[in-house]
């Protein structure tokens, strides 16, 4: 049995209608895009296997028959040409214009997120619940790309010419495509008022996904699907004129019932075919609710009412509101009819989506395709956005529901004041819906309207709202939004912000508290010029806020800063007994590369750490407490500043006669500082100065750093620090290895520290 569309001149779409309404292209504009698409479409095929022309084609043929603008069907082929340009909208919006351009855009990602999805289902083995969740994720995303209603119409015209193909070509339609077909693209298709979409989609995808059963049921109705629109079409006339006769102000529609929707009825109420009264359906709207009655009465003594199947749904209406007459009644050729009688209002009601069309009519496309415009013109786009994207939304709870897929209740849709779409946790606030606009709009909340009224920001939103946000112009979430029994939030998403923004007003205090004890100390130090960048750095910290932070949390001692500010007198370490170890205190005269201290005798010595005094080098001695005398260079800063503090303890020291030579010669650690540009064997050439001078290196520690960073860092870079311990019997030996580290390719300076 054949599936087709209404003749030419039937009822445009409500959907489709408005994007008609304003659209100044003319024929001219689909001509000039099919000759731009055709030599890219002409020799390519989809992955389908149908022509890529043929298949714009189809769809810019379905457009136009269901009463599309112009403007789309030309669309049709531009967003399949798109696929073989270099630059596809940069292209298409010089040619065409950027509205086509963003056309193109949008439906091009949607056709790529459909593909990854159907091809990223998780088994083959096709459980329910894993349909159910690839079926949600395609709604899902179509729900995501209504905002643009073009992009949705250019899809469902695509999926019914794909479904057309495969019914001409003969060949296997891929049974996920089909069931795709069925469980979205149809009921959108029906949620959008496009009936002749719906009926078709629904037949092709009931005939590939059920073969057997669509065709015993085609051959069970003896009739063709014209043959039976042709009946269809005799009784609304004949109907229309006889309401007529009685001064009945009657609009009569008619349709045939489609197989699928037969079938579906049959399975539903465990009908055989014959008890299937509405395999005809005529709508007959009136103005009055007067006009129902009276209409219904002519109707049963006109024809021959069938028992038990009247209902009347004006005196009690469904729970959504639905409000209309129904009966069956057999007509003079002995055939069941059933017949819907309405008013307008609850036509349009019915309809979902017809009480939008007036404001998209006075809008235009203009404000459709997403044109800026202010006051009420705005307004009233906005208005006819909401209509038809809670149209959308009903959809998508109705599908929910009716697959039983509990997995998918936890969402709800609410608007903006322009319509734009936010999906949000059951359950959730005025607050969470300003979190996931923006998180600043969060921050700054302070109040909300839902559909107008104002409301607490504890208030729980359901889907289909609108939200507007009353924000303060500056300031931060108050502590009572993350208290789980005031329940202002409800998203962990939300929770997580307002914490953020709380610990990092925490961290904020607790650096400014460090910052005044660091500062307040360097003032009692006299170091006000230190700067604290690199104060922090001394101390092995990233940056000053790091060390401000834990001063601030009582974590890092003052004191740690006083020691460095005021090095504590030498303490004896490893590497200083060590250096006992070849110094040894002077017992006598005649000690062996010893140091005297003059004018005392068996007086304990240690090199301190901070210079590394050596032979010949100026020394002088501090006295310590309890540690003996620390030598320290001459020119040791520390040891200045020891003096300057109590220069009652320095004394007079000297080094003691060095006799012995060669293999029992005492040897002494001395530190050499590097700086180079890093490059690659840099340490190696290093170290062959010092191997070539017979010069034991006992640690090496290197450091590099990009230009302008905060500090040195491991790794590779542009500037390279080294520093090397080395063990030396005679610091006068430096002299020439420094002299010749200068000379090695990259070293800008070698000291001794």
């Amino acid at each position: 049995m054949k599936t087709g569309l209404m003749a030419d001149g039937a009822a445009t779409a409500p959907i489709v209608a408005l994007l008609d309404a304003g659209a100044g292209h003319s024929h001219a504009e689909i001509v000039r895009a099919r000759a731009f698409a055709e030599p890219l479409l002409a020799m390519q095929s989809l992955d389908t296997g149908e022509n890529a022309l043929t298949h714009a084609d189809g769809v810019a043929a379905l457009l136009h028959r269901v009463g599309a603008a112009q403007e789309l069907q030309a669309a049709a082929y531009l967003v399949y040409a798109a696929d073989f340009l270099t630059k596809p909208e940069e292209t298409v919006a010089k040619a065409f214009g950027d509205s086509y351009a963003s056309l193109v855009t949008h439906t091009r990602r949607l056709v790529q997120l459909q593909r990854t999805t159907r091809d990223a289902k998780l088994s083959v083995d096709k459980k329910s619940d894993q349909r159910a969740e690839q079926t949600e994720r395609v709604r899902k995303m179509l729900l995501a790309f209504s905002r643009d209603l073009r992009v949705v119409l250019l899809r469902l015209a695509s999926r019914l010419q794909t479904l057309r193909w495969y019914a001409a070509s003969k060949l296997p339609c891929p049974a996920e495509l089909a069931e795709e077909s069925q469980a979205v693209f149809a009921p959108l298709a029906n949620r959008l008022g496009i009936w002749q979409f719906k009926w078709e989609l629904e037949d092709l995808a009931f005939r590939f996904r059920e073969p057997d059963t669509y065709k015993a049921l085609a051959k069970a109705l003896h009739e063709t699907r014209v043959e039976r629109e042709q009946r269809v079409e005799a009784a609304r006339g004949a109907v229309q004129a006889d309401l007529a006769a009685q001064g009945l102000q009657a609009e009569v529609q008619g349709r045939p019932k489609h197989l699928y929707s037969i079938h579906k009825k049959m399975q539903g109420k465990s009908l055989a075919l014959e008890r299937v009264f509405d395999l005809r359906a005529l709508r007959v709207v009136v103005p009055t609710v007067a006009d129902c009655y009276a209409a219904l009465a002519r109707l049963h003594e006109v024809y021959t009412p069938v028992p038990g199947e009247f209902d009347d749904y004006i005196a009690k209406p469904k729970p959504n509101g639905y409000q209309s007459l129904h009966t069956v009644v057999t007509g003079a050729d002995g055939r069941a009819m059933e017949v819907q009688i309405r008013t307008r209002e609850m036509h349009e009601h019915a309809e979902h989506g017809v009480a939008a069309h007036w404001a998209y009519k006075e809008a235009g496309a203009r404000g459709y395709a997403g044109v800026s415009a202010a006051g009420e013109f705005e307004e009233q786009v906005a208005r006819a956005r909401k209509a038809v994207l809670n149209q959308l939304l009903a959809w998508e709870r109705d599908a929910t529901h009716a697959e039983g897929a509990p997995a998918f209740d936890d969402r709800i849709y609410v608007f903006t004041p322009q319509a734009t779409i936010v999906e949000l946790t059951a359950g959730a606030t005025p607050v969470d819906f300003a979190y996931a606009v923006h998180t600043d709009l969060g921050h700054r909340c302070r109040g909300a309207r839902i559909d107008g009224q104002m409301l607490p920001l504890n208030t729980p939103l359901h889907s289909g709202q609108t939200v507007e946000i009353i924000a303060a112009k500056e300031g931060g979430p108050s502590l009572d939004w993350i208290n789980p029994e005031l329940g202002y939030l409800q998203s962990q998403r939300s929770r997580a912000k307002v914490r953020a923004w709380f610990n990092a007003l925490q961290q904020a205090q607790t650096v400014a508290k460090g910052r005044e004890l660091v500062e307040k100390l360097l003032q009692r130090e006299g170091r006000t010029a230190l700067k604290l960048d690199e104060l922090a750095a001394r101390l092995g910290f990233k940056g000053a806020d790091a060390l401000f932070e834990v001063v601030g949390k009582d974590e890092y001692s003052l004191r740690n800063i006083e020691l460095l500010l005021r090095p504590p007198e030498p303490v004896a370490d490893e590497d200083e007994l060590l250096a006992q170890r070849h110094t040894r205190s002077a017992t006598a005269a005649n000690s062996r590369g010893g140091v005297l201290v003059v004018g005392i005798d068996s007086l304990l010595t240690t090199l301190s750490r901070c210079c590394r005094p050596a032979p010949p080098d100026a020394i002088a001695g501090f006295v310590t407490r309890g540690k003996g005398v620390a030598i320290h260079r001459s020119d040791c800063s520390n040891l200045a500043e020891m003096q300057r503090r109590n220069p009652e303890r320095v004394i007079a020291v000297a080094w003691a006669g060095r006799e012995s030579e060669g293999k029992n010669a005492p040897v002494y650690p001395v530190d050499v500082l590097v700086e180079a540009s890093d490059r690659q064997g840099l340490l190696r050439d290093v170290l062959d100065i010092f191997a070539k001078e017979k010069m034991n290196v006992v640690s090496v520690n290197t450091q590099s750093m990009k230009p302008g960073a905060a500090k040195p860092r491991t790794g590779g870079g542009d500037t390279a620090w080294m520093s090397f311990t080395l063990e030396l019997t005679d610091a006068a030996r430096l002299t020439k290895v420094l002299r010749d580290l200068c000379a090695v390719p990259g070293v800008r300076s070698a000291r001794r520290k």
